[in-house]
């Protein structure tokens, strides 16, 4: 899980292979977003909160653009299960284990 910049929303992975998008506010989900094909096991808001990162089990992590809620990139390569997405401070790198 990972909350927004601006503390309204929550994002959560889950083992449907879905990201859900929380209104913290209401407790409703705002979106759920589709793409990984198997379970998503990290997420991370940029610190700008307008893209999210996903990692997932499926080796591979995906940036998503939050302003139209639509997948930007894939980035492929890793052999086997990602655990953790995270952007660093500035927003200049993405680091994944």
């Amino acid at each position: 899980m990972s909350f927004s910049p601006d503390g309204k929303t929550l994002a959560s992975g889950s083992s449907d292979n879905t990201i859900k998008l929380w209104n913290l506010d209401t407790f409703e989900n705002i979106k759920t977003l589709y793409g990984h094909s198997e379970s998503v096991s990290s997420v991370s808001f940029s610190p700008d909160g307008k893209s999210l990162a996903s990692g997932s089990w499926d080796g591979k992590i995906k940036l998503w653009n939050l302003e139209i809620y639509a997948e930007t990139k894939t980035l492929s390569g890793c052999w086997y299960r990602i655990y953790s997405v995270r952007f660093s401070p500035e927003d200049k790198f993405l680091a994944s284990s």
